[in-house]
C-alpha cells in the first residue's frame, strides 16, 4: 500500500455499502475548532495561494469529524488512546473517531452475515474482484439495481444514452432502478450500517490548515488542547471512484497542473460532495449553516453517492445512465495532506474501455 495513504474504513466485511447502508449525523459540534491566532493564518495562506494562483476558489464542504457502525459484531480495534467516543459499554454501535487511524490502520471484524441484507452479499465478488481477490461476475448485480433515483440526473435522457435507464448495452436485470431506502428497518430494504458525523468546513481552511506548513504544529496543539489532533484541521471529506468498465479495465486520470494538491499525478476520478447541491438554487455558499442542513440528511447522503458518479460523468466524459450503482468501500486517508479523508466508491460502467466506448 502507498505509504502516504492508510485506510480508516473498509467496508469489504459486508460486501460494500449502498446507499441506504449509510446514514449521517449533522452538527456544529463536529465543526473544526478555532481562534483568531488560526483564523488569521488562515487567511494570510488564503490571500498568498490566491494572488499565486488566481484560479482557485472556494466553497464549501462537508467535515468528516467521526463515524459510527451499528452493527454490535464490529468494532474499533484498540489503540494506545481510546479509539471509541462513546466509551466501552455501548452495545448499540462503537463511534470511531478519525485521529486514531494515525494508531494503525482499523479493520472490522466479526460475522459478516450479521445484518447484512441480500443485497450485499449479492455484491461482494465484485468489490473482491477488484481489489483483486476474486473475479467479476457480471450477474451479481441483477438483485439490487431496483432504487428509485439512485443518481440525481438517471432519470432523464442524458445526451449519448440511447434510453434512460441507467445501464446501456448491458441486460435487463442490470437496467432496473433500485428499490426505496427504508432506513426503518420496516421494509425489504436494508437498514443503514454506517453513520457519518459531519460538520461544515471550506477548500480556504484546507489549504491553511491541512496543507499549511504548519499541520504538524497544529496537530500537536490540537492534541494537547482537545485531545484530538485533528481538532483544528479542516478534514474536508473527499470521494473517490474506482470505475470499472465493461472490458474490466480500471479507469485512471491525470490530475490538472492547476490544482494545490498532486499535481500532474495520476489518480482515480473524484472530488468533493458539495453542500451547495443540498440547496437549489442558493447563490452564497457562506451562507450555508449546519442547522440548514439538519433537516435534510437524506439529501445529503444521496449527494455523497451521487457526487461521485458526477465526477465521472465530468473527469472521464461517461454519461450518467452507463454508470451503476456507487457502492462505498472505505475510506481513506491521505498523509501528504494531513490525513485528510476521502470515501472510496466502486462502480461499474456498462461501456468497454478498449473498444472506445470512453
Amino acid at each position: 500500500m502507498d505509504p502516504e495513504v492508510s485506510v480508516l474504513l473498509h467496508c469489504t466485511a459486508w460486501g460494500g455499502l449502498l446507499e441506504p447502508q449509510v446514514q449521517v449525523e449533522l452538527s456544529a459540534r463536529f465543526n473544526r475548532q478555532t481562534d483568531p491566532a488560526l483564523e488569521s493564518h488562515i487567511e494570510e495562506v488564503w490571500t498568498e495561494r490566491v494572488t499565486m494562483e488566481p484560479w482557485l476558489f472556494n466553497g464549501a464542504k462537508f467535515r468528516l469529524h467521526s463515524f459510527s457502525l451499528a452493527s454490535t459484531q464490529h468494532s474499533c480495534p484498540h489503540t494506545p488512546q481510546p479509539p471509541c467516543l462513546n466509551g466501552g459499554g455501548d452495545r448499540d454501535g462503537r463511534q470511531c473517531s478519525i485521529q486514531k487511524e494515525e494508531e494503525g490502520q482499523h479493520e472490522t471484524k466479526g460475522n459478516a452475515e450479521s445484518g447484512r441484507a441480500q443485497v450485499l452479499r449479492h455484491q461482494r465478488d465484485q468489490i473482491d474482484g477488484v481489489i483483486g481477490e476474486r473475479q467479476h461476475n457480471d450477474k451479481d448485480l441483477s438483485s439490487y439495481k431496483q432504487r428509485e433515483g439512485n443518481l440525481r440526473d438517471s432519470q432523464t435522457t442524458t445526451p449519448g444514452c440511447r434510453d434512460q435507464h441507467p445501464a446501456v448495452g448491458s441486460s435487463a436485470a442490470e437496467a432496473q432502478p433500485f428499490p426505496q431506502r427504508d432506513v426503518g428497518g420496516k421494509g425489504e430494504g436494508p437498514t443503514p450500517i454506517l453513520t457519518l458525523r459531519l460538520g461544515l468546513t471550506c477548500y480556504r481552511d484546507f489549504l491553511g490548515t491541512n496543507w499549511s506548513q504548519r499541520a504538524r504544529k497544529l496537530r500537536q496543539r490540537a492534541e494537547v488542547e482537545y485531545g484530538d489532533p485533528l481538532a483544528l484541521l479542516a478534514q474536508p471529506l473527499g470521494v473517490g471512484g474506482v470505475l470499472c468498465t465493461a472490458d474490466r479495465q480500471v479507469v485512471l486520470i491525470r490530475r490538472s497542473q492547476q490544482v494545490a494538491e498532486a499535481r500532474g499525478l495520476l489518480d482515480i476520478p473524484g472530488g468533493h460532495p458539495e453542500p451547495k447541491a443540498v440547496f437549489e438554487g442558493l447563490d452564497e455558499e457562506d451562507r450555508i449553516r449546519v442547522e440548514m442542513l439538519q433537516w435534510r440528511e437524506e439529501a445529503v447522503v444521496r449527494e455523497l453517492f451521487s457526487s461521485v458518479c458526477a465526477e465521472i460523468r465530468d473527469e472521464v466524459n461517461v454519461p450518467l445512465c452507463s454508470l451503476g450503482e456507487p457502492i462505498l468501500m472505505g475510506i481513506a486517508l491521505n498523509h501528504t495532506s494531513a490525513g485528510r479523508p476521502s470515501a472510496e466508491f466502486y462502480i461499474r460502467s456498462s461501456r468497454a474501455l478498449l473498444a472506445g466506448g470512453h
